[in-house]
């Protein structure tokens, strides 16, 4: 699955709930260290979650994202790349639940 076919539903997401586009790519940028042109340019050319979770650095900090996507808690997936999927998701959801960017961003 791409980046792409997913980013649309993640920015609808945030922007039914008031939050905007530059709000979802900081949160993007600052777990996977991204600027927003490369963002746009994964966006663009297809990349699959794998090669762009392959591509890009966590924050060290992600392992502070807790709490639980679609009933699973994301600190206990067992498969690394579904995990990074899985703080993604986290991130984009208590954006989304108007939770304040800095605490979204863990800071």
């Amino acid at each position: 699955m791409s980046l792409a076919s997913v980013y649309p539903l993640y920015l609808a997401k945030v922007e039914k709930k008031g939050r905007t586009q530059a709000e979802l790519d900081e949160v993007i940028a600052w777990l996977t260290g991204l600027d927003e042109p490369a963002l746009h340019r994964h966006l663009e050319s297809g990349t699959t979650f794998e090669a762009f979770f392959d591509q890009v650095e966590l924050n060290p900090r992600a392992s502070a994202i807790t709490g639980t996507v679609c009933g699973v808690r994301v600190e206990e997936v067992d498969d690394p790349l579904m995990q990074k999927i899985r703080y993604l998701d986290k991130l984009v959801d208590e954006l989304a639940k108007g939770r304040p960017l800095e605490k979204v961003l863990r800071a």
